[in-house]
């Protein structure tokens, strides 16, 4: 396996700027993987393609406002501007944060927000641009500094749109640092219409953090580690997995952040069982999936471990022809652009 078995290309115009407006109105490619079908639908459709005894699972992690910017006072009496990305919380009061630039902090440097409002302190450095900042209230902090995290190939500022429509209307969860973005087309009757078909709908956790987007350096994508990242699976749905797997009913998982979760958990106890934890699980080719039989998922960047997720469940050559169809076809790319939904018979 290389990374570059991962690649294709993709127009820069192609990349949505702005999401679809009503949410609704996006593209949706469906592929089979059994027939290796390719068609072209609307997610407003997307309901018809249940079955009435299938699960449904969302991820239902908010993303906070995790991009601010600070200045740094360094020990030596020197100071300057940083961007400090709020990543994870590590324990009451200390987080880890992406400095950029952040090369050249040290334990004892100081980061101020605002007019000296909140003053954090370095800890310790975890290589490259990561670090660990000890401030108190990092919540109000964030709420009254903070930016919506949009992804850095949008390539323009967050507006106050992006504070609703960079939200899943399910997420109830604050904790992601960025969106699960194929939760991003459901509305409210969305919800209703998969309801109404007898569809039953399960939520877990997944915190989506930085190390879902990191870029994979390693020529074979064996040898990348992927970051943990947060979840957790409440009594009541990790109940209506595990009947589902009993009486072999189909599951479709929103997102890749779901599908981690979901195949983390049955690589590591066999089952789907309630509690809060790290999933570490990296997919790729050869992966043997035991509970997600669909998935819904938008358009990814070339060599990004969600295409390989992606590849794992629809066959990398299946899904390297949908996406050379998603570009002669138009659609749009990325976090506000179309969908893509892998169903099997």
């Amino acid at each position: 396996m290389h990374v570059s078995d991962f690649d294709y290309y993709l127009p820069p115009e192609l990349i949505a700027r702005t999401p679809a407006e009503p949410r609704d109105a996006s593209r949706m490619m469906v592929v089979d993987p059994g027939s290796g079908t390719i068609s072209d639908s609307q997610f407003r459709n997307f309901p018809d393609f249940l079955k009435p005894s299938d699960v449904l699972v969302l991820n239902d992690t908010r993303v906070i406002r995790a991009r601010t910017r600070a200045r740094l006072e360094r020990r030596n009496g020197t100071s300057r501007e940083i961007e400090v990305f709020f990543a994870e919380p590590l324990s009451s009061g200390v987080w880890q944060v992406l400095c950029m630039p952040g090369r050249r902090i040290r334990p004892g440097d100081r980061a101020i927000f605002g007019a000296r409002a909140f003053v954090g302190t370095f800890q310790e450095s975890l290589g490259a641009d990561l670090h660990v900042l000890e401030v108190q209230s990092a919540g109000t902090l964030l709420d009254l500094y903070g930016q919506v995290p949009l992804p850095p190939y949008l390539a323009r500022t967050p507006t106050p749109a992006d504070d609703v429509t960079y939200q899943t209307v399910f997420g109830q969860r604050p904790g992601a640092v960025a969106a699960p973005t194929a939760g991003l087309h459901f509305t409210a009757e969305t919800l209703e219409a998969v309801r109404a078909r007898g569809v039953q709908i399960a939520t877990i956790t997944l915190h989506v953090g930085i190390g879902t987007f990191l870029p994979v350096r390693a020529q074979n994508p064996e040898d990348h580690v992927l970051r943990p990242e947060r979840y957790e699976v409440r009594d009541e749905d990790a109940a209506i997995l595990q009947d589902a797997l009993h009486d072999k009913r189909r599951i479709t998982a929103v997102g890749t952040t779901t599908t981690r979760t979901l195949e983390f958990l049955m690589s590591n106890y066999g089952e789907i069982r309630s509690g809060a934890g790290y999933a570490d699980v990296f997919i790729l080719p050869g992966f043997k999936f035991r509970i997600v039989d669909n998935l819904l998922t938008n358009f990814h960047l070339p060599r990004s471990t969600l295409l390989m997720l992606v590849s794992a469940l629809g066959g990398r050559a299946l899904v390297l022809k949908a996406y050379e169809h998603a570009v002669c076809s138009r659609y749009r790319f990325y976090s506000y652009g179309d969908c893509m939904l892998i169903s099997k018979a």
